[in-house]
């Protein structure tokens, strides 16, 4: 029967996985069932799409079905379907295998976890249903053969460090998977999975909308009649097949048809997750196009949300005929976290990825959908409990201002339902419509400040004039910042000014007249020692000036208007990007006894400063400008010589 057996290790993180699933007690372990006939859902849905492709592959559709059977003698549960079959790589890949990255921070996780509920979370967030099924067996084996190969494959494992694979000569086509059941202990919420009324509860919760029939084999007692009078009926035990599941699709019902909690199954479905869904988005359009789409956004981001592995987009259908899994067309990558199906009426069943990406209609489809997943954030934001708006912004605000740098036609809503840190509250986030309202008389920009963390931001040397005249700064520190800044030049009419380029001016009419004699002289004062300080530090700076901007710190940098930042050039260098090396502008703080100090020290000793002649104070005017840049968080290019001159003076006052 056999050709080729192997056993084979688990990886470790694997079998450490195994070992936390199997030893720690889930509250709902029904789930294990709902996994198993979602994945034979995938693999029917598959195989109909393959037989529409390739028109050489012989394979009957003709009763495409998942099926239970129960042995309750040997306490043994069989989940079967006559799906798409895996082959034996794919089964070692999928199965035998983890073949997902993040397994160590998902075990960390799954310690941490403070409840059930969180851990049942975290299983569906790393993409392991089927290993769920070792909550209630104590061992699983499962026997698949691939449409169109001869061969099948037999894979078994009790969940401990070991499993065995080997290859058949003969197997039916599809999937099944045997578990040998656990004793039943209800202290443990660990049920009898043989019984039928269980069995029922389980596929009627969560795979009622499944599209495919669940069916079982049910006994059922039935009276005859033999129609002599006076003689007993007499009782018959028969045996026969019954679906278990109505097999509706969710999205071409009218919502008021259907409960919250169908709509929570269906999107645990869709996404694989186990969260609930912060918001369900049925739609339906009619005309010159017809399409119906039920979308979901999630409670929770996915561990992955910022991997290059990450699966993105919705289900494609086809007068409800499942075309793909993860169809990228519909959906921008910043949505990459929206869920659901879309069933398209007038595509051909033979659409390819290629094909979608030329097909005006599902532009338009894209388009449409994308408008009304935006009116909904829109829609949570403008809510009066403010709760689903935090938590959307805390999952997927990052992920949605990507689409501030990708979607022109919406740019204007994004900025609408963005939010951001700013100086104005130390834990609320605002809003850039708040923003606005609260601008001080005369301002006509919005201020912001980018960086690596908000309090690096705040220690900033470029916020203190801000501080002082009581302007309210955003906060911005994710990386997507740095990028959209760059080309988003305004909101309402409001221009948007880094407070770290160019030139600020925060002073009014009156203060500009009151302070213009004090400026002027500041100017005089300083031009010698402003040009000797530009030719001292040429090699790092490409111009030295005074500014207002300061008020407690002696200097800071600053860059020209359309200069990148540090911290964006560090971004473009670590992905490999080159990046020229730009100069930045030295602003000096005249009122600062430090810069008043090398002033008046330069003038001192003019004719030698210019010469060369006094290395203290060229060091000075280095140890300046370092101090400048470890103060807005850079990185010195020889930061042994800075170390080394700071030595020097700080022992010489001793």
């Amino acid at each position: 029967m056999t050709e080729h057996v192997e056993q084979l290790e688990f990886q470790a993180e694997t079998h450490q996985l195994l070992e936390l699933m199997i030893h720690s007690v889930y509250s709902n372990k029904d789930t294990f069932l709902r996994e198993l006939i979602s994945n034979a859902s995938d693999a029917l849905d598959k195989l109909r799409l393959e037989s529409y492709k390739d028109k050489d592959l012989h394979v009957d559709t003709s009763d495409l079905h998942v099926e239970l059977e129960v042995d309750k003698d040997a306490r043994i549960l069989t989940v079967r379907d006559n799906g798409i079959g895996m082959s034996r790589a794919e089964v070692v890949d999928l199965i035998g295998t983890l073949a997902k990255s993040g397994t160590a921070e998902l075990r960390k996780k799954l310690n941490d976890a403070k409840s059930d509920a969180a851990a049942e979370e975290l299983i569906g967030q790393f993409g392991i249903g089927f290993y769920s099924t070792f909550m209630v067996a104590d061992k699983v084996a499962l026997t698949t053969r691939k449409a169109g190969e001869t061969e099948g494959t037999r894979w078994e494992s009790e969940g401990q460090s070991t499993y065995t694979i080997e290859t058949l000569d003969e197997a039916p086509q599809g999937t099944t998977v045997t578990l040998h059941l656990k004793p039943a202990d209800e202290d443990d919420h660990l049920f009898d999975y043989t019984q039928e009324w269980k069995l029922r509860e389980i596929v009627k919760k969560y795979s009622d909308f499944i599209a495919w029939p669940v069916r079982m084999k049910v006994e059922r007692t039935v009276t005859e009649d033999s129609g002599e009078e006076g003689e007993e009926k007499a009782e018959r035990v028969i045996v026969e097949d019954q679906t278990l599941n109505s097999m509706k699709a969710l999205w071409t019902r009218p919502r008021s048809e259907v409960g919250d909690e169908e709509y929570k199954e269906f999107y645990k479905h869709v996404s694989h997750g186990w969260d609930d869904p912060l918001e369900i988005i049925p739609m339906k359009a009619e005309g010159t196009f017809e399409y119906q789409a039920l979308l979901f956004i999630p409670s929770h981001a996915p561990f992955d949300l910022f991997t290059r592995d990450h699966k993105r987009g919705v289900q494609l259908y086809v007068k409800r005929v499942f075309i793909m899994d993860n169809c990228e067309e519909l959906m921008p990558e910043y949505l990459r976290f929206v869920k659901g199906v879309v069933d398209a009426q007038d595509l051909s069943l033979n659409v390819s990825r290629e094909i979608l990406q030329q097909d005006r209609q599902i532009q338009m489809i894209r388009k449409r959908l994308v408008k009304k997943v935006l009116s909904t954030v829109k829609d949570i934001q403008g809510a009066e409990d403010q709760t689903n708006y935090q938590t959307f912004w805390k999952e997927f605000g990052r992920v949605l201002k990507e689409g501030l740098l990708s979607d022109f036609d919406n740019r204007e809503t994004l900025l609408q339902v963005s939010s951001f840190a700013s100086t104005h509250s130390d834990s609320e986030v605002t809003t850039l419509a708040q923003y606005v309202e609260r601008m001080a008389e005369g301002q006509d920009s919005i201020y912001f400040m980018t960086g690596e963390s908000r309090q690096q931001i705040e220690s900033s040397p470029h916020i203190e004039a801000f501080k002082a005249k009581g302007r309210e700064v955003l906060i911005l520190t994710d990386p997507v910042d740095e990028m959209w800044v760059g080309s988003v030049t305004e909101f309402d009419g409001k221009p948007f000014q880094s407070i770290a380029k160019g030139e600020i001016d925060l002073e009014t009419e009156e203060e500009k007249k009151a302070s213009e004699a004090l400026r002027e002289q500041q100017d005089k004062d300083f031009a010698d020692v402003l040009s000797w300080l530009g030719k001292t530090l040429d090699e790092s700076v490409k111009e030295v000036r005074l500014t207002n901007r300061l008020t407690t710190s002696p200097a800071c940098l600053v860059g020209d208007v359309y200069d990148f930042t540090p911290m964006l050039e560090r971004m473009y260098r670590a992905s490999g990007q080159a990046v020229p090396e730009s100069k930045r502008i030295l602003e000096l703080n005249p009122s600062h006894p430090l810069v008043t100090g090398l002033r008046d020290a330069y003038f001192t000793r003019k004719d030698d400063a210019d010469a060369d002649k006094v290395p203290e104070l060229s060091e000075t005017a280095e140890l300046l400008y370092g101090t400048a840049v470890l103060a807005e968080g850079g990185e010195l290019k020889d930061p042994a010589r800075f170390a080394q001159i700071l030595t020097d003076r700080l022992t010489r006052t001793l």
